[in-house]
């Protein structure tokens, strides 16, 4: 089992920024998959990056495309999100998940094994 718990949400306003963290208890993070998904109240979950285990590729949502970094830092056990000039629409609880499916496709929800309970981001105008 991977409990995932991320932290680093808040209040920002427009074109600032926030470092989110995904921290695990009990297993190696860099065993998994590791992806960032938002959802906006009334909205659908989508995904906005990922990171491969092994080989640490990185994907990423077009609509976040330069402006978010996703890193591991191995060390800490933790999967970072840098989010550069927010905008108000950045505005979402996120979520960091893990996975280990085989064919993992870095986008798809149900790839996902384990979910932290999110954190909140809220970008003012």
């Amino acid at each position: 089992q991977v409990q995932l718990v991320e932290s680093g949400g808040g209040l920002v306003q427009a074109r600032g920024s926030l470092r989110l963290s995904c921290a695990a208890s009990g297993r190696t993070l860099s065993n998994y998959h590791m992806g960032w998904f938002r959802q906006a109240p009334g909205k659908e979950r989508d995904f906005v990056a990922a990171i491969s285990g092994s080989r640490r590729s990185t994907y990423y949502a077009d609509s976040v495309k330069g402006r978010f970094t996703i890193s591991r830092d191995n060390a800490k056990n933790t999967v970072n999100l840098q989010m550069n000039s927010l905008k108000p629409e950045d505005t979402a609880v996120y979520y960091c998940a893990a996975s280990r499916t085989t064919g993992w496709r870095p986008s798809v929800l149900d790839d996902y094994d384990y979910w932290g309970q999110g954190t909140q981001v809220t970008v003012s105008s």
